[in-house]
């Protein structure tokens, strides 16, 4: 399977989470501070090379009743550019209540709040990113 790539794109941050080479576990990687499109597209390719990624995952904000919003569509305005620059298709993961499953996570765990605001991204990116796994197994 290859390693793959998680990213919760927000307007803000981008949550960055990799699995190990077997596509197993998800592993958060770090969060990213975004810039511009050209400049976070060109980190997230780099990214991708070093780690050896064969397929990129990102997380789709859809409403609860499944209906797409204006932070859908930047979503997926982010993942077209990466598209265009990676020269393959990113695949998409339903990433409703991931955001929340992370604080509930980070709570359980005991990190102080003014931490967790530090980690949220890139721990909601790992469970996009172990989701997408246990659907391939």
């Amino acid at each position: 399977m290859g390693r793959v790539l998680a990213l919760d794109v927000g307007d803000v941050r981008i949550g960055l989470a990799v699995s190990d080479l077997m596509g197993i576990i998800a592993n958060p990687l770090e969060t990213y501070n975004r810039k511009e499109l050209s400049a976070d597209v060109d980190y997230i390719v780099k990214l991708a090379g070093e780690r050896e990624v064969d397929t990129i995952v990102s997380g789709l904000p859809k409403s609860l009743n499944n209906g797409e919003s204006i932070q859908t569509a930047k979503v997926r305005e982010f993942v077209s550019a990466l598209e265009e620059k990676w020269g393959k298709k990113v695949v998409f993961v339903d990433e409703r209540f991931t955001t929340a499953s992370a604080q509930r996570v980070l709570i359980e765990g005991n990190v102080r709040r003014g931490d967790r605001k530090k980690v949220v991204d890139k721990v909601a990116a790992a469970i996009i990113l172990q989701t997408y796994l246990d659907t391939k197994k």
